[in-house]
């Protein structure tokens, strides 16, 4: 357990990079699509409920969400990607300010991929790889609602992407996760600390 990961306080939401905090110190992005439990699992392994809005609507987060930790730590919360009921135009804008965020900041310290357990490495999830491959951005992956699996169905789907993945040159570590169980919680905090001090 970490407390450090319970102090999290939103800051604001960005529609561009010119209304984002200053670029110093270090922040963690998460990434996922729209329907995977990135919200979900933002608020469990900080302890606080309402911090990262969740909608039964997919797609609602469509700036960049920040949040700090202490003076030099953030979380960012990128836009959910693939299911929301929006117009290509709209789309085109969050990729493009995903895009930017992504190549541009230099803040940025490691990627946490949230995706769902049932539905693991989509074509969004793979581009988001490819990235953080591009990058040599560190990266951790979470795969959700591992309640909806039994334990032994949740297992073998987390070795069956350990294996699709074990051939990428990059650094990359992934666990099972449960915001419902409240499981995984120890990991995914271990994983934030090394990806912060990778860069410290």
């Amino acid at each position: 357990m970490n407390p450090l990961y319970h102090q999290a306080k939103f800051i604001n939401s960005s529609p561009s990079l010119r209304d984002t905090p200053p670029d110093t110190g270090l922040e963690i992005a998460f990434a996922g699509r729209s329907n995977a439990g990135k919200s979900s699992a933002i608020n469990t392994l900080t302890r606080q409920n309402g911090l990262a809005r969740i909608s039964k609507t997919p797609g609602r987060t469509q700036m960049l969400n920040f949040f700090t930790l202490n003076e030099q730590l953030r979380f960012v919360d990128l836009p959910g990607y693939g299911y929301a009921k929006v117009p290509l135009p709209v789309k085109k804008q969050w990729h493009q300010l995903m895009e930017n965020y992504l190549l541009k900041r230099k803040s940025l310290c490691g990627m946490i991929l949230v995706m769902d357990v049932r539905h693991p490495l989509t074509e969004f999830d793979w581009q988001m790889i490819e990235w953080c491959q591009h990058a040599q951005l560190p990266l951790h992956i979470i795969l959700t609602k591992a309640d909806k699996l039994t334990y032994g169905a949740g297992k073998n789907t987390l070795l069956q992407v350990q294996k699709e993945l074990s051939e990428l040159p990059m650094p990359l570590t992934l666990q099972l996760f449960s915001s419902l169980k409240k499981t995984g919680i120890d990991e995914i905090h271990a994983a934030l600390n090394r990806l912060f001090a990778a860069r410290t």
